[in-house]
């Protein structure tokens, strides 16, 4: 009688099947007992032999007895082939007790589900429960815990991996449906159709495990090895994800592609087939892949050179006609010299887009469409802060003090990128950097012949620190309203390090600060600001205009066609996280009740009231505070949330647990969020959209968690709508950018 094949198929404990595989001679031996097995089963064996090997030890001891005992084709019964009914198998494939062979639905998808059962003598069995994965730490009130998002370069790249790794899956199976039907060899010689996606794979994989008694290890190149790499992908954190570009034996065995395995390689673009040297391997985080289906392991090679350009992205003339740094390529400060300046925009809306799909796990319709970037009016030359460093000297240890000084002029720049050609990140040195400013130019030159000359009094390394500071001269009859009124001197007065700048309205010039106490000033349109040489301000001024006058238009809320009557004019505005001053002071007009800046360091704040009193700003209009962010709505009491718009402007890791359930309380009308990191702003965001914080197992209260946020007079908290999201240039040439999301309060809207 024919065999049930098909999805799923269900062999007799009392005879064998052999498979036969059109690229070996030899049959494939299936496994004695009752299983229930997929066709799809054997592509995971072979992918993950060791999971296999712990968790069903007895599976190749019976198959090595089989080998020996069996004969070599056995009669199948129509009545030991049971046909189940589809309506009767269970939603959650179980896998069985006694079983070695275990479903591949049960590991890859509907372990993560819970409850895994099997198949057995009729009836549906449960896992025992001594196997059965340890539930998630839970908090009061049943609310499960999620891991918490940092939005770091590891964990927005293994987010990234984990996106294409799905991808490829879907692709390969759409594949497979194309392809011509694996014909298998049943028992009594009739060939028998099997047209599931990873058939052929599985034959492959199961005539090495029949030949060799064991399933083959995955072969990766060796590190140090040279690979052709197809890259397919990039990741937000501006790295080309690749595959392989060939075919690969493996001793002794099938021929297969390992499709499944990413390498990261940098300053690559999807289209590119580049030559790389494989660094190093790494394994499965530890814990398993959790909520993940395919576990993100992945390799990282080092660039060499581009054998194929990609006809989309690379200039057809070649990468000298768009980068201009002799050291991209190995320098790890840009990515994307190579790309057209309009394409890096590009890139960047959608990894803003990413961010909102990966991390603010809210439903699509939920996401509006990201608006186009806004461009950097500079492209080049545009940092007003550099840090490079050096090393100390060899064998030096932080915690010695004295000891060995250096014995020869240090490397100074930046580090390299992923392995370097020595195999470990080192410093490269790095004589002049083309996106810093001209001024910023001109100190790195004499920083760096200043540590030549002085090396051997350095015992350590160090950073060192290259600001630039601006002092304006009005010109005359000018209107400008920023600068000073006395006589700019004379271009012969200047000092050898000073860059001079003429427009029509003022001269500027700008000298580089390297004392991390000394104070440094920015002009930013009509306005001044100073700060600390050291401490944190934008570094790029030529975007700062077109933020600020973003966020001014964004503050108050769209006219609408059918306006809320529950709505109130705005008239406060509250700066949390304001440092120096940028939004408070540039926004201060804009509302009738002004606004007030809150910020953790006494020193930001006190240079935001002396920026204040620069700027002729009443302290009626503009008012700062120093107090902890998660704490400032106690400040602002008397504000009528009704009539107040938030502006956030958080650093990388976002704004923190407490803060959120305070800023839900409060109910503000409207949030205008500004973040240098978009993957922890999509975090925050998807949890006002929400209107709770579910913040995960690392919250710093988790009691106060379990009761969720209060509203403001024992109202429900609030919930939000995103009116706009933007990404901004902010560091052309890289990777990195800043993001702007717009919300309303919903039952405003």
């Amino acid at each position: 009688m024919r065999p049930v094949l098909g999805k799923r198929a269900v062999f007799s404990a009392k005879n064998l099947v052999h498979i036969w595989s059109p690229r070996s001679s030899s049959p494939v031996l299936l496994t004695q007992g009752q299983h229930r097995i997929t066709t799809s089963t054997f592509g995971f064996l072979q992918a993950r032999p060791r999971l296999y090997s712990k968790r069903s030890p007895g599976l190749f001891s019976t198959m090595a007895e089989s080998a020996e005992s069996a004969a070599p084709a056995a009669a199948f019964q129509q009545s030991e082939v049971p046909a189940t009914p589809a309506k009767e198998v269970p939603a959650k494939r179980p896998y069985a007790e006694s079983s070695p062979v275990q479903s591949i639905q049960g590991v890859q998808g509907e372990q993560k589900n819970g409850q895994a059962e099997y198949q057995q003598n009729g009836g549906v069995v449960k896992k025992p429960k001594t196997q059965q994965r340890p539930p998630k730490k839970k908090v009061k009130g049943g609310k499960r815990l999620k891991a918490v998002t940092d939005g770091s370069h590891e964990e927005v790249l293994l987010s990234d991996i984990q996106s294409l790794l799905k991808d490829l899956k879907i692709r390969e199976q759409r594949e497979h449906r194309d392809r011509e039907p694996v014909l298998f060899h049943g028992s009594h010689g009739e060939h028998v159709r099997d047209t599931t996606a990873e058939a052929a794979d599985n034959v492959m994989a199961e005539a090495s495990l029949h030949e060799h008694g064991q399933l083959p290890e995955e072969q990766l190149p060796e590190q140090g090895s040279i690979i052709e790499l197809d890259v397919v992908d990039l990741s937000s954190t501006g790295e080309g994800l690749a595959v392989e570009h060939k075919l690969h034996s493996l001793s002794d065995g099938p021929i297969v592609r390992r499709r499944r395995r990413i390498y990261v390689v940098s300053f690559a673009v999807p289209g590119d087939m580049v030559r790389a040297k494989v660094y190093r391997h790494l394994p499965q985080p530890k814990g398993g892949p959790g909520e993940h289906e395919i576990p993100p392991t992945y390799s990282v090679a080092d660039f060499i050179e581009v054998t194929r350009p990609s006809p989309e992205l690379r200039d057809p003339l070649g990468d000298a006609n768009r980068v201009r740094c002799q050291y991209f390529g190995r320098c790890s400060g840009c990515q994307y010299q190579m790309l057209d300046y309009a394409e890096q925009l590009n890139i960047k809306r959608r990894v803003v887009e990413r961010a909102y799909r990966h991390f603010s796990h809210l439903p699509a319709k939920d996401v509006p469409a990201v608006l186009d970037t806004m461009p950097s009016p500079l492209q080049y030359g545009y940092r007003t802060k550099l840090t490079p460093h050096f090393d100390g000297p060899p064998g030096f240890r932080r915690k010695n003090k004295g000891g060995r000084t250096l014995t020869e002029v240090p490397e100074i720049g930046f580090m390299t990128k992923a392995g370097g050609t020595g195999g470990a990140r080192s410093t490269l040195d790095i004589e002049q950097c083309p996106i810093g400013t001209p001024a910023v130019g001109v100190g790195m030159a004499r920083e760096r012949a200043r540590v030549a000359r002085d090396f051997a009094t350095y015992s350590r390394g160090a950073t060192i620190l290259l600001r630039e500071s601006t002092k304006r001269y009005k010109k005359e009859g000018s209107a400008a309203k920023t600068g000073s009124d006395e006589p700019c001197p004379p271009a012969s007065e200047d000092g050898p390090d000073t860059v001079r700048i003429e427009t029509e309205a003022y001269t500027d010039l700008k000298t580089c600060i390297t004392d991390n106490n000394a104070t440094s000033t920015e002009y930013i349109d009509d306005y001044t600001f100073t700060n600390p040489a050291g401490s944190f301000f934008q570094n790029n001024n030529s975007i700062l205009p077109p933020l600020t006058a973003y966020v001014r238009e964004n503050v108050l809320p769209k006219p609408s066609a059918t306006p809320n009557p529950n709505r109130k004019p705005l008239k406060y505005l509250i700066d949390a996280y304001s440092g120096s001053g940028l939004f408070t002071i540039t926004l201060a007009s804009t509302l009738p009740g002004g606004s007030i800046g809150i910020d953790i360091a006494d020193q930001s704040i006190a240079y935001a009231r002396t920026n204040a009193t620069l700027n002729n700003i009443p302290p009626e209009k503009c008012k700062f505070l120093a107090a902890d962010a998660a704490q400032l709505f106690q400040s602002v009491i008397e504000y009528d949330p009704n009539e107040t718009v938030v502006v956030l402007d958080p650093p990388r890791k976002g704004c923190d647990a407490p803060f959120l359930r305070q800023l839900l309380a409060f109910a503000p009308a409207r949030i205008v969020y500004v973040s240098c990191n978009v993957h922890t702003q999509a975090r925050d965001v998807g949890m006002l959209v929400r209107g709770i914080v579910d913040w995960g197992s690392e919250d710093p209260n988790p009691e106060e968690a379990a009761k969720g946020p209060q509203g403001k007079d024992g109202k429900a908290p609030a919930r939000y709508e995103i009116e706009s999201l933007r990404g901004f240039d902010f560091f052309p040439q890289t990777a990195h950018v800043e993001g702007i999301a717009v919300l309303n309060r919903v039952d405003l809207l």
